[in-house]
C-alpha cells in the first residue's frame, strides 16, 4: 500500500452523505458539493471527537452529525450558508452533552484506538479518519479505514476501555479505484 493510498482517507468527510437528485451531471453542482465538504473539513475546531455529514437536495443543504462545542455547530451552519449558491440550509447537528466522565472516554478510547499498532499510521494526518463519538458513555465509531481489519480493531479496542457502556461501529472501508 503506497503513502497516497494510506492519506485517502483523509481527504473523505467522515459520513459525509450525498443525495445529489437530478444533477450529478453538472459539473457546477460537483464543484458545489464538494465545496460544502471542504468548507466543513477546514473548520477550525473540527477534530476527530466530532462527526460531521450533509445531505444535499438541489441547493438546499441539510447539516448532520455529533459534535462537542456548540461553536462548531454555529460555524458549520454559517460557512455552508455562505456558499455561493446554497438556497437553505437546515442544521440538525446535535451538540452533545457536557461530561466529565464522557471526556475521559474520550481520551482513553482515542489512545486505545491510534496507540494501537496497526492503527497509528492515521494518528499521522491533520484529522483522524476514525471519528469518535461519546454520549452518555455510549461510543459510535464513525469514519474511513484502509481495511477491514483496521474497522475490526478499531471496534475491538473501543470495547476494551473500562467505563464504555456500548459501541457502535459506523466505520467504511475504503473504496480503492480498480487497476
Amino acid at each position: 500500500m503506497t503513502l497516497p493510498k494510506l492519506l485517502a482517507p483523509a481527504l473523505a468527510l467522515a459520513g459525509a452523505t450525498l443525495l445529489l437528485a437530478d444533477h450529478k451531471k453538472a459539473s457546477g453542482y460537483e464543484r458545489f458539493v464538494r465545496e460544502i465538504r471542504h468548507e466543513l473539513v477546514m473548520l477550525p475546531y473540527y477534530g476527530v471527537f466530532d462527526h460531521l455529514a450533509y445531505k444535499v437536495d438541489g441547493y438546499n443543504v441539510t447539516l448532520l452529525g455529533q459534535v462537542t462545542r456548540p461553536t462548531l455547530k454555529s460555524s458549520a451552519e454559517q460557512v455552508v450558508r455562505d456558499i455561493e449558491g446554497v438556497q437553505k440550509v437546515e442544521n440538525k447537528i446535535e451538540v452533545l452533552p457536557l461530561s466529565p466522565n464522557d471526556d475521559r472516554l474520550r481520551l482513553a478510547l482515542y489512545r486505545a484506538i491510534y496507540g494501537h499498532s496497526a492503527l497509528n499510521r492515521y494518528a499521522l494526518q491533520a484529522i483522524g479518519p476514525i471519528h469518535i463519538i461519546v454520549k452518555n458513555g455510549n461510543v459510535t465509531l464513525e469514519g474511513v479505514v484502509a481495511t477491514e481489519s483496521d474497522k475490526n480493531i478499531a471496534g475491538i479496542q473501543a470495547k476494551g476501555v473500562s467505563g464504555v457502556f456500548s459501541v457502535t461501529s459506523n466505520l467504511r472501508v475504503e473504496k480503492l479505484p480498480e487497476k
